[in-house]
This record gives structure tokens, sequence and C-alpha cells, in this order.
């Protein structure tokens, strides 16, 4: 089978090219098809075990059914962004030459540093926008300015710092005009063919402590013991132990299980995992989107601009697609080789080969030689560090909403 070739995308984002890019893998349970699996959970305002989210789909034979989301499409889009932004740390050739916004933190004697590839809306992140540059606000200045302004009928300056933006989607959803819209590129999700129960289907949890089922402390000890690991404590966990402690008075001893001390009996009190008798992982990524897109660069250096977009997306989607971690209790494998199919215009379909990291490396390399060539690509890393406004690092809280 061929492999993708730069010529192939070339052709694709042209006028009148190719609809989009399809990759499909069948997945199943590494333990086995008899083997549960654990999806994304959801925040619910009905339980605070969370959520599963089931919808009905068409399977194989064309018939509805219920399927459970194991992954969803954003967590997928992050799987890649984390990808390409491991690459980079790695220092990576190619990949280290990456244009990227990034936002420097100091917090605790430590940098911190947020890219595009990790904040949530890329280069139009609310860090980005409350950032400053030498004493300038982040919005003030003339480059961060040419960003925002960036348009479908000229969106260079924003694909010169910010390619990610333009593969992975973001919105200036808090400008009052001339807001930056950019729908993603690339799309994916995993869902499992199943059976959508009545009710939720709980599993089974205990927890055993060695020096006792039972472990309880007077109230000044436990309100001592929370003080001496406040710091290292979620504020949750602190403000439920000290108001265990001011209960315990008198005679009356305090619980610790929220401390992480003593027994929990068996109880049926977590959401049990689903079993599925077919589990896929699909992405889409769209040539007729791309081809919305203008750089100023001329037919032929506009083409180029896309094609090294794609090869971006392909380099990150081949890290993402191996390496299969999700969750716990969610082990999955490939059941078969990935398919990989550019569905054209009427109905043509032509299949590939899907690149592997080096193969896509390879293609993502090829495709920058020639932007650098006919749209005077310049990949030399990051475009613009800005501060992090001391305020924000101080605010931040690292407690975790329940939910996916």
């Amino acid at each position: 089978m061929e492999s993708l070739q730069l010529d192939d995308l070339l052709s694709a984002v042209a006028a009148g090219g190719a609809n989009c890019l399809r990759s499909v893998t069948e997945l199943e349970p590494a333990a086995g098809p008899h083997a549960s699996v654990a999806p994304a959970k959801f925040a619910s305002g009905r339980s605070d075990m969370g959520t599963y989210a089931y919808e009905t789909r068409y399977d194989e034979d064309g018939n509805p059914s219920d399927v459970v989301i194991i992954d969803s499409k954003q967590s997928q889009l992050n799987r890649v962004e984390h990808g390409l932004a491991e690459a980079i740390r790695d220092g990576h050739a190619v990949l280290s030459r990456l244009p990227r916004l990034v936002v420097e933190y100091s917090r605790n004697g430590e940098t911190i540093e947020l890219s595009d590839l990790e904040l949530p809306h890329r280069a139009f992140d609310g860090h980005v926008r409350a950032g400053s540059l030498d004493g300038n606000p982040a919005p003030t200045l003339e480059q961060y300015r040419g960003v925002r302004d960036a348009s479908h009928a000229d969106a260079r300056a924003l694909f010169d710092a910010s390619p990610a933006s333009l593969v992975f989607g973001s919105w200036d959803a808090t400008r009052a005009a001339r807001q930056g819209r950019w729908r993603s590129l690339l799309t994916g999700e995993i869902i499992g063919y199943c059976r959508k129960p009545a009710e939720p289907e709980r599993k089974g949890g205990a927890r055993s402590d060695p020096m006792g089922m039972r472990i309880e402390l007077s109230g000044p000890e436990l309100k001592a013991l929370a003080d001496r690991q406040r710091a290292e404590l979620s504020g949750k966990t602190y403000e439920t132990l000290t108001k265990a402690a001011a209960g315990a008075k008198g005679d009356k001893r305090a619980k610790t299980s929220n401390a992480g001390l003593g027994g929990i009996p068996p109880s049926l009190e977590a959401l049990a995992g689903v079993a599925c008798r077919r589990i896929v992982r699909s992405h889409v990524l769209s040539f007729a989107a791309l081809r919305q897109i203008r750089f100023g660069a001329g037919s032929e250096g506009d083409a180029a601009c896309r094609a090294l977009l794609v090869a971006l997306a392909l380099s990150g989607l081949a890290r993402s697609d191996a390496e299969l971690v999700l969750r716990a209790n969610c082990d999955l494998v490939e059941a078969s080789p990935t398919r990989v199919e550019v569905l054209g215009r009427a109905g043509a379909t032509t299949e590939f080969a899907a690149p592997g990291i080096e193969a896509a490396d390879a293609l993502l390399a090829s495709a920058l030689e020639h932007a650098e060539r006919v749209a005077g690509v310049s990949w030399n890393g990051v475009v613009l560090r800005v501060t992090g406004d001391p305020a924000i690092a101080a605010g931040a809280a690292d407690d975790e909403p329940e939910g996916n």
C-alpha cells in the first residue's frame, strides 16, 4: 500500500481537491473481549459519582445502537497536542522549530511555561491576553494584534505565530469585535458499541489499613494533623478535616478517612465499567475546511501553507495513536491495522498506509521545506513569550472538579 507523499497533500488542499482524510482503527480491551472499560466520566448535577455519555449511532450493519463515549473529541485533540508538546520538549529537530505562543509564570520559586499547545483557547487564551511583555499588556502589542486580526481571507499572521490554533481550532470569544473563529481542522473520538443500562451500574470498592479499619483522633489531634500537611492538601480536603476536628469536642472522636487513614468497607459507590462489543477510534482531517483559509502567498504558496498544516496534524496524530493511554481501567489495543483513506469527490476513495511517527515526521519535514521555498515560511520556535499575571498564579488552585 502506498504511503502519503507531499504531492498527495498538495493535490488535496488545492481547489477542487479531496474532501477529507479519514483514519479509523478497531480497538479492543487489552484483557480481552470479556473485559469492561472505563469510559470518559463527566460531571453530573444528579450524582456525585459523575456520569457516562451515551449516544445513538449506527453500527456496521446500518442498525441504530447505543454507544458510550470512551474518549471525547476535545480529549482526542488534547492528546494530539500533548504528543507534539512532548516532542518539542525532547528537542525534535523539526517540531522544536514550530512557532508558538508561550505564557511564563513564576510560582513557589518555579517557572511554569504554558504554550498554545496546552492552553485551552490556544493563541486567544485568557492567560495570553492577561499577560504582558516589558510591562506592556499583551493585547496592546502590535505582533499580537496582528494575530487577533487574522481572517480567513488572510490568516498569515496567525499561521506564522500559532499554527496549532489553526489545526486544533480557537475562538477569540471575549473580544468585542473581529472575533477570530477557527474551527478545528482535525476531529476524532473513541466510542464503544454497548447496551445502555436503565440505571447506572456500580462497582464495588474498599480500602484496608494494616493499622486498623477504624482510626479516630481527638479534635485537636486531627486539627494538628491537617495543619502539618496543609501545604500539600487540597483546599477541599483541608476544609473537610478542620470541620471534622471542630465537631469533635470533649470525648467525641473524629474519623480520619478523609486523611487517607483507616479502612473503608466494601461498597457499591463508583460507576462500573462498560462492556463493549465493538470499540472504534476515528479521526477526520478536513481539506474542505482548510481550503477556505488563505495566507496571502498566492495559489501555490497558500497550498504549501495548507499542506504544512496537514503534515503537522498527521505528525501529532501519529504520536497520539501510538500511545493508547486513556485512563485507569481503560487499557486498549489495536485489533487491526489503522485504515487511512482520502475521500475525494463524487465518492472516489484512495487508501494509504497509516503513517507512523517516522513517516509522518518525514512528511512534515518535506512540507516545511516546500513551504519555506514557495511561501517564505520560517519556523524558528517561540515567536511571542509573555509574562503571566502574578495574581493569576497566586489565585490558581489545584483542586480538580469531578468529571472527565
